[in-house]
């Protein structure tokens, strides 16, 4: 059940992330002035017949926004009452202390007037705190609990070096990538570069300002990314063909981020279609997190074992102090015995 909870607040994050690509796209982010409250009302009592045009994608992100809040608040109180391990419940805590964090500067990103460093920092942490609802989710499923190995016992997690290398810096170039791709949304730059596939009609562009150059590094940045995803996916297909739990997250992988270079031609040919716009930014949160899935699992035996050496440890100290009371009081016996 709680497995199931964590998907569900996986899912609520998706839904999140929607609304606010859709506060950016429509400009909406200045369409109620004030927060905490909604043109001097309580968020959650502001009349639905005020929610019109854009303060309707505001406002409504808000309130997706406080309901996430509140799903948090469930899970890490969840985790900590129902999980044995110690450092899963510490990791829902520090999951909470994101959301609020997240919220706190989506309300300095409406007090400041969006500025962009904040509204860039704003989208960074919803993509971490995405990353966090995901892992939780894959903590807590019964695959990750058995090491995925249902089927088999014998079968062991995999413990591949290479892998856990090539998974480790796609997640972290795709991290990268969208942290450009929230700079050029939020500084201007999505239509810098007015054309695709060429730039200004050539390979390189033939003029530069601030904003070409953002534009730029994003386009470069995608195909970094796509070669990262490329060489990782290769890699598990060629050497653990036979490890579902590594080549489905693979492949999907491979079809997402096809799906989301498409989605950027898309949103530079059609001068930033709203909803283009918006799915290419859920795309990438969930290329991001496809990409950390793979890595997780990839990390499963080095993570086991690790989790493992300090149990084993106080286990054999437990079984000596247990051998030595036992010496001890067989000795006590004994010396009574012969004084008797």
């Amino acid at each position: 059940m709680l497995h199931r909870f964590s998907k569900f607040l996986v899912a609520c994050t998706v839904l999140l992330i929607l609304a606010g690509s859709l506060v950016t796209s429509h400009d909406a982010g200045l369409s109620v002035p004030d927060w905490p409250t909604s043109y001097g009302w309580n968020m959650f009592t502001f009349p639905p017949s005020m929610w019109v045009a854009n303060i309707f994608y505001e406002h409504g992100h808000r309130l997706i926004a406080s309901t996430v809040g509140l799903l948090t608040i469930i899970l890490a109180a969840w985790l900590w009452l129902a999980d044995s391990r110690r450092w899963l419940r510490w990791f829902g805590v520090a999951a909470l202390g994101a959301v609020i964090a997240q919220g706190l500067l989506g309300g300095l990103t409406v007090l400041f007037f969006l500025p962009a460093a904040v509204s860039t920092a704003h989208a960074g942490l919803a993509e971490i705190f995405f990353c966090m609802t995901v892992a939780i989710a894959l903590f807590t499923s019964p695959g990750w609990s058995d090491g995925y190995a249902a089927a088999d016992p014998r079968v062991r997690p995999v413990d591949d070096g290479t892998l856990r290398r090539l998974a480790t810096t796609t997640t972290i170039l795709i991290y990268t990538q969208i942290l450009i791709g929230a700079t050029m949304r939020h500084t201007g730059a999505g239509l810098a570069i007015p054309d695709f596939p060429w730039m200004f009609g050539h390979i390189v562009p033939d003029h530069w300002s601030g904003r070409i150059a953002i534009h730029f590094a994003h386009r470069v940045g995608a195909l970094v990314v796509t070669l990262g995803v490329i060489a990782a996916s290769a890699y598990v297909w060629s050497r653990h063909r036979d490890r579902p739990e590594l080549t489905r997250p693979a492949t999907l992988l491979l079809a997402l981020v096809a799906t989301q270079v498409t989605l950027g031609a898309l949103t530079v040919l059609t001068a930033r279609d709203v909803w283009i716009n918006s799915v290419h930014v859920v795309c990438g949160a969930i290329v991001l997190t496809t990409s950390l899935v793979l890595t997780l699992r990839s990390w499963r035996a080095r993570f086991a074992y690790q989790m493992q050496e300090p149990q084993s440890a106080l286990r054999t100290q437990r079984e000596e102090n247990t051998l030595v009371s036992a010496i001890s009081a067989s000795s006590a016996v004994k010396r009574g015995g012969d004084r008797a």
